[in-house]
C-alpha cells in the first residue's frame, strides 16, 4: 500500500475544504484526481505533501505517518504544485543542482540524476536559460524534472499538463504514462479525455466530498452495461416503436425517452441489455413502416456524463451515496 487516508477532513476557518475522505492507493497505480475548482483537490494534495496538516484524519505514505513521520514522508515524494515556485535569477540547470542538494542527494549522483531529468523531461536545449525568461510550458517541464530529481515513489502532480500546447500535452502524457512503470502517481486535471487514457484509477471530489473512486476497467464495464440507442427519427412514436417491437433482436419495448430537435426531427434513446445489437433489422423495419430514419449510434457512458452526473447531484445525496 502506498498511500492510506482514512477519513481525512480540513477546515479553513469555518469553511469545509475537504470532508471525511477515505482513499487507498497502491503502488505503481496512476489514480486521475478530478473535481471542480474549489472541490478540494489542491488540498488534499497539500495535505499529502505534509504542506498543510489535517483538521483530523489520518495519513500513511509507504507506511510512514504524515503528521508524526515527515521528514521520512517528503523523501519518498515527488511534488509538483499548481504554481512552481522557481527562482527567476537561476538558470535551469543550476536549479536543478540546487533542489538537488535541498532534497540530500549524494554528491556524486547530483549530475547524472540532473542529466536523466533533463533528457526525460525534454530540457537539454535550455538548460542554461534562466528561469525567469522560461515559457509556461517549460517551466511545468521544470518542475516536473524538480519532482523526479530523487526518484521517489510517490508523484503527485497538480494540473503537470496545464499551460502545454497540444503536442507537448502528448509528450507530457507518454512521459507520466512510462513513469507509472516505475512509480505510483497520483494526478489532478481538468481534462478527462486525458484522464480516461492514462489512469488505471479515477477519484472525483465534490464540495470536498468523495463523490466516485474506481478502477477504469469498472467504469468501462458499466458503460457497456448501461449503453444505449440512440436514433434520429421523423414519423409517428407508434410507427417507431411498431418497427422496434419487430424486431427480433429486440426485447418487448417499455419505453423509449423521446427529445425533439430543434429542425423538427426527434431523437429516440432505448436502453439496450449485453452485445444486442438491433441497428441492422431496425433501419429495414423503419424503412419499410415509413418512418424516416438520419442517424442511428449506440451511446455508451463516458468519464463526461458520470462528471456531470455527479455535479448535478447536490450535496446532501452525494453524501448519502457516499456513506451507504
Amino acid at each position: 500500500m502506498m498511500v492510506d487516508i482514512q477519513h481525512l477532513t480540513k477546515f479553513f476557518g469555518p469553511v469545509l475544504a475537504v470532508s471525511d475522505v477515505s482513499l487507498r492507493i497502491e503502488a505503481n497505480e496512476i489514480v486521475g484526481l478530478l473535481g471542480n475548482n474549489g472541490a478540494g483537490k489542491s488540498t488534499l494534495m497539500r495535505m499529502l505533501t505534509t504542506y498543510l496538516p489535517a483538521t483530523s484524519g489520518r495519513i500513511m505514505v509507504d507506511g510512514f505517518d504524515v503528521l508524526t513521520q515527515s521528514q521520512d514522508v517528503r523523501r519518498r515524494i515527488g511534488y509538483l504544485p499548481e504554481s512552481i515556485p522557481l527562482y527567476p535569477e537561476m538558470r535551469v540547470e543550476e536549479y536543478l543542482r540546487f533542489r538537488a542538494q535541498l532534497k540530500g542527494l549524494q554528491r556524486s549522483q547530483v549530475r547524472s540524476r540532473i542529466d536523466s531529468v533533463l533528457g526525460r523531461c525534454r530540457l537539454m536545449d535550455v538548460r542554461r536559460r534562466l528561469c525567469g525568461t522560461l515559457s509556461k510550458g517549460f517551466r511545468q517541464r521544470v518542475g516536473l524534472a524538480d519532482a523526479l530529481l530523487a526518484d521517489p515513489a510517490l508523484l503527485i502532480l497538480d494540473e503537470p499538463t496545464d499551460g502545454l500546447d497540444p503536442g507537448q500535452k502528448q509528450e507530457a502524457l507518454a512521459l507520466l504514462r512510462d513513469l507509472g512503470r516505475e512509480h505510483t502517481i497520483l494526478f489532478s486535471s481538468h481534462l478527462l479525455g486525458e484522464v480516461e487514457t492514462l489512469v488505471s484509477r479515477v477519484v472525483i471530489l465534490r464540495r470536498g466530498h468523495l463523490a466516485l473512486d474506481k478502477r477504469i476497467e469498472e467504469l468501462r464495464e458499466e458503460a457497456n452495461r448501461e449503453r444505449t440507442l440512440r436514433f434520429e427519427v421523423r414519423g409517428e412514436a407508434k410507427a417507431v416503436e411498431a418497427a422496434l417491437n419487430a424486431c427480433a433482436t429486440v426485447d418487448a419495448v417499455k419505453s423509449i425517452a423521446y427529445s425533439q430537435l430543434p429542425d423538427g426531427w426527434t431523437q429516440g434513446e432505448l436502453r439496450l441489455p449485453g452485445a444486442m445489437d438491433p441497428r441492422e433489422e431496425l433501419v429495414r423495419r423503419m424503412s419499410t413502416a415509413g418512418v424516416g430514419l438520419r442517424h442511428i449510434e449506440f451511446h455508451r457512458p463516458s468519464l463526461q456524463d458520470r462528471w456531470n452526473e455527479i455535479n448535478n447531484r447536490d450535496v446532501a445525496t452525494l453524501r448519502q451515496k457516499t456513506t451507504a
